[in-house]
């Protein structure tokens, strides 16, 4: 027997060698003998002796040659991958065979030949198709079971499917052509589908979940709920954490192309399907007010949040949109991204790309003289506390002088409305980056309160999941190492929103402004970052390695704050948060100094970058700024909303 499946195992080693078309021809091969021995066997049994060449049979053959080729090859039978048989080959091959049968039954039973029985015209088509299909089920048996699995000497993935509708399903069919994966089930909430079989695996209720991955060795669960809402998919997700096995995720339904889905659809978890909280409608008079058939302007534009302001920028159809980066790679990006959206939109918006430092008030100048921007989202600036910490003068010039010269070309060009990009690290700042964003803040309210033609506001967050310096990247690579995770302290909690969500409620808070406000974002609750370590290395099939646990995969090591990092951030300088026409944006008016004083100091920390300490300065301008470069700040009192 062992000879014979060597041998078995060599003769379809050397056919999946071959050429396509060589393949092709020997499938169209296999198809001719089929249709010969279909017509020997049906005409056989209908006069109930074995015949193996007479007139009729040789009409039968002849018509159904006639009729076989053209409809099959024009039908593009022959273009499919024979090995991966299964429903799509099926959708294929039914439509191809229904047009033979109808035509053999229109000839042989409808119209009739001489000599041949008009039930050949029924039972030819039906003896055809019956081994056609035992033919396809036999190569994907052959090249499936025997010769990718006996070849293939990985680890056989096992598989759970969390989800029993249309995608899961869809899903299960995609799988069973991958060597390398072997489904056990289904889990489904719906306890009536408990115990039934889709096309032969069986259906578990969501209370069995436990028992099935213990049973069945599950090392994946591939969770198939496009359509579920975002609260009871991170219901399902925290769930599972608690299970040793490796967890992918499909695409919300909205964004599967064509409705079909497959595993190469199926991605990691993301820290977003966690964190993500439900969409709240926007406010569309909002969303439109600072974009809709206006020229906006976009500093920093390939950065995390500049390039998703953009993107949303398109959307909302602005006139013209005019990308400024001092990246040229990242200018190339997002030009090249948003031209291909406008492409899929079907729209029509002039993209000026425009390679520059906010810090050339020259650049600026021509820029906002040629394009005359109504609308500028200022999103330019250095973000990384210990880059913007070891480089002071370079985030003083970026973040505080280059704001200010946007801020005068602003005001030039009499734009309309301006919005300042901000962060939670503006307030009470221990660390350089955010006293310079507090800074900048306070130029933007020091020019509202003189009073221009320009209305200025700013808007506040925390952190973005998945922005460029984030934990969440960096996490990802680490686990994918092997470990170990490094977190600057276990206490450590920080707020998180995703970029999309950002983005859209800076424009709706943009549409608020009135000039001078500070608007802060709801950021939720603030997560432990430790908790978020650990999440990620469950969601991947691991565990992690603890004293508790000491022969687990990913170790989380303590390396201490970093200069000037906080235990926990704050989104309010002061506790009088105001409400506004949106449940998430938050509204407030903290202090700052007077234009002749503030303008003073400002003019002197310009000084103070090619000679003095603007350290020391960015303190007379900012008084909460407790400076920390040692990594060893207090832990402040928390202002929440509530």
């Amino acid at each position: 027997m062992k000879i014979l499946i060597a041998l078995l195992v060599g003769i379809l080693k050397q056919l999946s060698t071959w050429s396509r078309a060589r393949k092709r021809m020997l499938v169209f091969g296999l198809d001719l003998t089929l249709l010969l021995a279909s017509v020997l066997i049906a005409y056989s049994l209908r006069i109930g002796q074995w015949e193996l060449f007479s007139q009729p049979i040789r009409t039968l053959l002849v018509g159904g040659l006639v009729l076989m080729v053209p409809i099959f090859w024009s039908a593009g039978v022959y273009n499919q991958i024979f090995r991966y048989a299964g429903v799509g080959m099926m959708r294929t091959i039914v439509p191809a065979f229904s047009a033979y049968a109808a035509a053999m039954f229109g000839v042989f039973m409808v119209y009739g030949l001489s000599g041949v029985p008009r039930t050949m015209g029924l039972l030819q088509p039906l003896t055809f198709f019956l081994l056609l299909l035992g033919s396809r089920i036999a190569a994907r048996y052959f090249f499936i079971d025997i010769l990718d699995r006996r070849t293939n000497s990985g680890e056989v993935r096992r598989v759970v499917i969390y989800g029993a509708g249309r995608a899961g399903q869809q899903l299960v069919s995609s799988i069973r052509s991958d060597p390398q994966m072997q489904t056990v089930g289904y889990i489904d909430d719906d306890t009536r589908l408990a115990g039934q079989r889709l096309d032969g695996d069986r259906v578990y209720a969501s209370s069995d979940l436990e028992r099935v991955i213990a049973k069945g060795d599950v090392t994946d669960i591939l969770l198939a709920l496009p359509g579920v809402s975002r609260r009871r998919q991170r219901e399902i997700l925290h769930r599972l954490r608690q299970y040793p096995v490796e967890v992918k995720i499909l695409p919300r339904a909205r964004d599967i192309v064509g409705g079909q889905v497959s595993l190469s659809d199926t991605r990691p978890v993301e820290i977003e399907d966690l964190l993500g909280r439900e969409p709240v409608a926007p406010n569309e008079v909002l969303l439109g007010r600072t974009i809709v058939g206006r020229s906006v302007m976009v500093t920093g534009a390939g950065g995390s949040i500049g390039s998703e302001l953009c993107r949303q920028i398109v959307a909302q159809s602005a006139s013209k949109i005019v990308l400024y980066e001092m990246s040229e790679y990242s200018l190339y990006a997002i030009e090249r991204e948003l031209c291909g959206l406008l492409t899929d939109l079907g729209k029509s918006l002039e993209v000026v790309p425009v390679l520059g430092s906010v810090s050339d008030p020259e650049a600026l100048s021509k820029v906002f003289t040629k394009h005359r921007p109504q609308t500028v989202y200022h999103a330019a600036a250095y973000k990384h506390v210990p880059l913007v910490e070891a480089n002071a003068v370079q985030g003083v010039r970026n973040n505080v002088l280059g704001t200010h010269e946007v801020v005068k070309a602003a005001i030039t060009a009499k734009v309309r409305d301006f919005i300042l990009i901000s962060t939670d690290k503006a307030v009470r700042p221990t660390n350089v980056m955010g006293a310079t964003k507090r800074v900048a803040e306070q130029i933007l309210q020091s020019y509202a309160a003189k009073g221009t033609d320009t209305r200025f506001s700013m808007v506040r967050f925390g952190n973005v999941l998945g922005s460029s310096g984030s934990v969440v990247p960096l996490f990802r690579s680490q686990i994918a190492a092997g470990g170990p995770i490094t977190l600057t302290d276990k206490r450590i909690t920080r707020y998180f929103m995703t970029i999309p969500e950002a983005a859209n409620l800076v424009i709706q808070a943009g549409g608020l402004a009135k000039g001078g406000e500070v608007f802060v974002l709801d950021m939720g609750k603030p997560v432990k970052i430790i908790d978020l370590a650990k999440t990620m290395i469950q969601l991947s099939g691991l565990k992690v390695r603890d004293e508790d646990n000491p022969t687990g995969d990913i170790e989380i090591t303590e390396i201490g704050l970093r200069p000037g990092e906080k235990l926990f951030e704050e989104l309010l300088i002061g506790n009088d948060a105001q409400s506004t026409r949106h449940d998430r944006i938050k509204m407030a008016h903290e202090h700052f100094l007077p234009w002749a004083e503030f303008n003073q100091h400002l003019e002197s920390l310009e000084t103070a970058t090619t000679s003095g300490d603007c350290i020391a300065l960015l303190g007379q301008l900012v008084s909460e700024f407790d400076h920390q470069p040692d990594g060893k700040s207090k832990a402040k009192k928390i202002i929440n909303f509530d």
